[in-house]
């Protein structure tokens, strides 16, 4: 049984590479950065409100770490590999618009700061289009 097209290696393998070395630089964070990467999750959810930041950040990164993983394996079906990338992706996008300093006033566009959570609307596009391929 195939799973992997040829015409979804190129997301796949750019998502899935972003995904896990961002997981890997997270988990080594320092306390600092743990802070500040919870407190902005915990504006938008508050259920994390409670939680170590330490601890959070490495909850985190084993979720990138996995989820970049499943993008990158050939044996993990577009279906499954689409839905981790559009739930992970669903959940970033939905921080960054609850969070007022991401984006401009009255609007969803990045503000300078929100660049760098702005792009995870593309990675939930992919997510999605690997949920239709057929």
């Amino acid at each position: 049984m195939r799973f992997l097209k040829p015409r979804n290696l190129p997301t796949r393998i750019a998502s899935g590479a972003y995904i896990l070395h961002a997981g890997l630089e997270k988990w080594h964070g320092d306390e600092e950065r743990a802070k500040a990467i919870h407190g902005m999750a915990a504006g938008a959810y508050p259920v994390f409100k409670d939680m170590v930041p330490t601890r959070f950040l490495r909850l985190l990164a084993a979720s990138e770490i996995a989820v970049g993983t499943a993008l990158l394996l050939p044996f993990v079906s577009n279906r499954r590999a689409g839905t981790a990338l559009t739930g992970f992706s669903g959940g970033l996008v939905y921080m960054y618009m609850r969070t007022p300093a991401l984006h401009k006033l009255g609007s969803y566009w990045p503000t300078p700061a929100g660049v760098g959570v702005s792009k995870d609307i593309w990675m939930l596009g992919i997510g999605l289009g690997l949920l239709v391929d057929p």
